[in-house]
């Protein structure tokens, strides 16, 4: 089966970008950063990137392989045991550390309440499809999020201090419940406090 047009476009488009602007191809088009992006295996994105097609699958094979990829990365990144991370899971979706583990282990299937639960616990932006989505569609899908933000360069000064500092949605909702315009008010409080005020050469 031959890949859709959508990510060959998506590629062709990103490198333009990447050679109007002078900037690294590496940079933006990395195997191993898009694996972890997309929780495919960084063969299956080489592959991709270069015009082929990955072996065929089913959607189960899928979700299986991205649940264990996504939560082997949820531990490197924490530095947690699987027993830690099964014991969360049971307990904020309700199903039993057994279930929990084989899920985790890429042993069985969850069912879609399961998955979308995994989609709230690990603060899936993108929903259930980052699951199901072919190779081919998950690739394409961050590629073309990369590409947005090269077109459009001046990022959301609130939304870039948020990621400077790897503070999410999940969580503020966490540690409060403050409202953008709250957050905001709080940002500019204080850039007020730190900024030299006109005529102040003491700072």
């Amino acid at each position: 089966m031959e890949s859709p047009a959508q990510l060959p476009e998506t590629l062709c488009r990103l490198e333009d970008a990447i050679a109007q602007q002078g900037l690294e191809r590496t940079d933006f088009v990395d195997p191993v950063s898009l694996a972890a992006r997309t929780a495919l295996s960084e063969a299956t994105v080489r592959v991709l990137l270069t015009g082929g097609c990955p072996p065929p699958d089913s959607v189960n094979d899928r979700v299986r392989a991205r649940v264990s990829r996504l939560a082997q990365a949820h531990l490197a990144c924490t530095g947690r045991r699987m027993s830690d991370l099964v014991m969360d899971i049971s307990r904020q979706l309700g199903v039993s550390e057994y279930w929990a583990r084989q899920v985790c282990d890429g042993k069985k299937v969850p069912s879609v309440e399961l998955l979308h639960g995994l989609v709230q616990f690990f603060d899936i932006e993108d929903g259930e499809s980052f699951f199901t989505d072919s190779a081919d569609e998950a690739l394409d899908r961050v590629l073309r999020r990369t590409l947005r933000t090269m077109q459009n360069p001046q990022p959301d000064p609130v939304q870039a201090l948020l990621d400077r500092y790897g503070v999410t949605g999940a969580a503020l909702r966490a540690h409060g419940s403050l409202t953008r315009d709250q957050l905001e008010r709080v940002l500019e409080g204080v850039l007020r406090s730190v900024l030299p005020t006109e005529g102040d050469t003491h700072r």
